[in-house]
Order: C-alpha cells, then structure tokens, then sequence
C-alpha cells in the first residue's frame, strides 16, 4: 500500500481538475447505490470517460511540448506518460467499484 503522502503527489500528478471529477463522481457512485442503483453503472462509465479525457487532453500537450522541444531524453517523456496514465486508473478503479456494485446489487436467482 502506498503511503497517504505518495497518494496525496499521484493525486495532484493526475490534474486536480480531472481527480477532483473522478472523485466527485466515486462519491457520488455511493449515494448512487444507496438512493438510485439504476444510475450506479452510468456513474462508473463517467468516471471512465473523465479520465480518458483527462489523459488524452495530457497526451496533447505533451505532445505540443515536444514538438517545441526536441531535445527530450526518452527517460523525460515516458516519466510523463507514466502520470499521465493516473487519471485513466481512477476512472477504471471507480468503474469496477461500480460494476462489484451493481453486481452485490442484482437479484440473486
């Protein structure tokens, strides 16, 4: 398990717009659960998408930065892919969190 601390840096590494969203919406999948378990697997699908977005969005400015600079060491550019690929994590934790969810939830035959 990670320390709080490196949770805290992989939170703000990911983009505090798009983990505060993701986060937002894993809370939400909660209340979700409780008041409308219809809404659960929506919620987790948006979470997904939220973080696509937000690592395709970093893509394209990493890729504007290395068109402007081109003499990038490879060891540079995958460390910005690998926090890049944060926010596309949340989004698939928070997706099968809400399909282990919408699973418990179903009628059992």
């Amino acid at each position: 398990m990670l320390p709080l601390t490196d949770l805290f840096t992989l939170f703000i590494a990911g983009g505090p717009v798009g983990m505060i969203t993701i986060t937002l919406l894993f809370i939400g999948l909660f209340f979700a659960a409780w008041k409308a378990p219809r809404w659960v697997k929506e919620i987790g699908i948006g979470a997904l998408v939220v973080g696509v977005f937000w690592t395709l969005l970093g893509f394209m400015q990493a890729a504007d930065y290395i068109e402007v600079h081109t003499d990038l060491s490879p060891s540079i550019i995958w460390a910005g892919v690998k926090v890049n690929l944060v926010t596309v994590l949340y989004g698939l934790i928070v997706y099968f969190v809400s399909l282990v969810i919408r699973v418990i939830q179903k009628p059992r035959i």
